[in-house]
Formats: C-alpha cells, sequence, structure tokens
C-alpha cells in the first residue's frame, strides 16, 4: 500500500474513534474534519456546557512530504503514540508543535 494513503488511512481511523466516545458533561460534539486532499486533519469540539460556549481545536495533523506532523495534540493520552502503535516509524512524525532546535531532543523527526 502507498505510504501516503496508509498515513491518510491510520489517521482517519484514530480520529474518528474520538468522535464516538461520549461527553460526561454538557452537551458538545467532536467532529473530524478532513481536507479534500485528506492531508489535512482537525478534530474539533463544540457545543455548550453549563450555558458557556465550548469552540476548540483537540488535534490537527498534517501529512508533508512522506511525515505526519502533528501541530497540536491536546488528547490526553497523545494520538502520537497511537501512531507509533500503528506502526508509523519515530522518524516519520514530526512533533511540529515544539521548535526545531527542541525536536532533535523527542526521538522524532525534526522536520
Amino acid at each position: 500500500m502507498d505510504t501516503l494513503i496508509q498515513y491518510q488511512d491510520i489517521l482517519e481511523n484514530i480520529l474518528i474513534k474520538y468522535t464516538k466516545l461520549p461527553y460526561r458533561y454538557g452537551d458538545i460534539t467532536t467532529s473530524l474534519i478532513i481536507s479534500q486532499d485528506k492531508n489535512q486533519f482537525l478534530l474539533i469540539d463544540e457545543g455548550w456546557e453549563k450555558g458557556l460556549r465550548v469552540h476548540g481545536c483537540l488535534f490537527h495533523g498534517q501529512i508533508i512530504d512522506d511525515k505526519i506532523w502533528i501541530h497540536y495534540d491536546g488528547i490526553e493520552d497523545s494520538i502520537t503514540e497511537e501512531l507509533v502503535a500503528m506502526g508509523i516509524p519515530k522518524e516519520k512524525i514530526v512533533l511540529a508543535f515544539y521548535p526545531p532546535e527542541v525536536r532533535v531532543h523527542t526521538g522524532y523527526a525534526i522536520a
């Protein structure tokens, strides 16, 4: 299987799982947004809790040059670890939320 398609499928399958988890409180929905070319992935929460509007990004990932760039990972147990468990090598994952000089110490790809 082509690496790009494999990465797209793995990301989509992991993120869909989070859209099905119910919230314990509030009327909040988690949605998965995937770009038309299937290279941008956003997981967002939206709804109401105690009369307050909830709207925010839980995860933002992007496939760039045969690597998965994690721009934001707000999932408690980290989607990054799930990607590794699904067989994606650490050298194919960029933790883009760290500056390049810090990435060298993460054990993941620098860029």
